[in-house]
C-alpha cells in the first residue's frame, strides 16, 4: 500500500494535519531476493535445524540417507536387472541404478519437505514477518547434506567396481545445480498450494511414484526412440539422471539436445514458481 501527502483544499485537512492519499499497491510483483539475503542468518538457522530434526529420535540417523537408496537399488537390480533383463550401458546394473538414484532420491525429498515446508512453520509465519521463500528454500538445501551422504557411497562403490571417472565429470556441477534448480522450483509451487489445498499432501508421494517411473532411474534413456528423447527431455530429471551417468560412469548414453530442453523445462518451473510463491505470499497467513 503507497500512502502520500496530499493537502486538502489547497493546503490541510479539517484537522489542521496535512491529508494523505491511501492508493492500492502496484500489480507489479517483485520477487525481492534481496531479502532473502538480508536474512540469510534465519536461512541457514532452517536449513541447520531441519536437517537436526530429521533424523531426530531414529535409531539408524543419517544412515537413511544410504539405506533408502540402496534398499531400491536391491530391489531394481533383481527386478528390473536380472528377471526383466533391463540394459545398463555396460555398466554393472547395481551401479548403474545407484548412481540414477543419488540425485532422484535427493529431488524427491526435497520436493516433499518444501511442500509441507509453509504448513509445518505456520506458527512461525503468523508471529514474525520474514521472507517466506526462506522456508522452501532450507528444505531444499538442507537435502544436500543427504545427498553428499549418499554421493560418498557411490564412490565407494565404483572404486570397488574398479570404475575411475572420465573427464565428463568437469560437468558434474552442472547437473547438481539443475537437480536443485528442479527441486525449488516445483517446491515453489507446490507448498502455496500445500497451504491452501491439502489434498496436495496426499499428492505428491503419488505424483513422485509416477515421476520415478518416467525418469530413466531403471532403464537407460537409450529405450526411447531417437526423435522422442529430446521431448523426454521436458521431464528435467531425465536429464540430470542420464547427465549423471555419463558424467561419472562414462555411459555412452550422453544427455546431448535433451539436457537442454531439460535446463530450460527447469528454468521455466523456477522462476513459475517463484513468481507464484510470491502472489500467494500474502495470503499465506490467512489460509494456514
Amino acid at each position: 500500500m503507497r500512502v502520500s501527502k496530499h493537502p486538502l483544499n489547497g493546503s490541510a485537512s479539517a484537522t489542521g494535519l496535512p491529508a494523505k492519499t491511501i492508493r492500492p499497491p502496484e500489480r507489479r510483483i517483485a520477487l525481492e531476493l534481496s531479502a532473502v539475503w538480508r536474512y540469510r542468518e534465519l536461512l541457514y538457522f532452517l536449513v541447520w535445524r531441519n536437517y537436526k530434526i530429521r533424523y531426530k529420535q531414529t535409531v539408524f540417523g543419517a544412515l537413511w540417507a544410504i539405506l533408502q537408496p540402496v534398499t531400491t537399488m536391491l530391489v531394481f537390480s533383481v527386478f528390473f536387472g536380472r528377471l526383466a533383463g533391463v540394459p545398463s550401458d555396460g555398466v554393472p546394473y547395481p551401479l548403474f541404478t545407484y548412481a540414477a538414484l543419488v540425485p532422484w532420491n535427493y529431488f524427491a525429498n526435497s520436493v516433499s519437505y518444501a511442500a509441507n515446508g509453509l504448513v509445518s512453520e505456520n506458527n512461525l509465519i503468523k508471529k514474525v514477518y520474514f521472507p517466506r521463500l526462506i522456508i522452501p528454500l532450507s528444505s531444499v538445501i538442507s537435502g544436500l547434506v543427504d545427498f553428499g551422504i549418499a554421493f560418498a557411497v557411490l564412490i565407494l562403490m565404483m572404486a570397488i567396481a574398479g570404475m575411475v571417472p572420465t573427464w565428463n565429470v568437469i560437468f558434474l556441477p552442472a547437473f547438481i545445480l539443475l537437480a536443485i534448480v528442479t527441486s525449488l522450483g516445483l517446491g515453489l509451487w507446490l507448498s502455496p498450494l500445500n497451504a491452501k489445498y491439502r489434498d496436495v499432501q496426499f499428492m505428491v508421494p503419488f505424483m513422485l511414484q509416477l515421476w520415478l517411473f518416467i525418469t530413466p532411474v531403471a532403464y537407460p534413456s537409450s529405450l526411447i526412440p531417437e526423435p522422442w528423447r529430446v521431448l523426454y527431455g521436458l521431464n528435467p530429471m531425465a536429464g540430470v539422471v542420464e547427465g549423471f551417468r555419463w558424467a561419472l560412469l562414462g555411459t555412452d548414453t550422453r544427455p546431448g539436445p535433451m539436457i537442454f530442453v531439460s535446463a530450460l523445462a527447469a528454468l521455466v518451473l523456477l522462476v513459475s514458481g517463484a513468481y507464484y510463491f510470491r502472489r500467494m505470499e500474502e495470503t499465506l497467513a490467512d489460509v494456514l
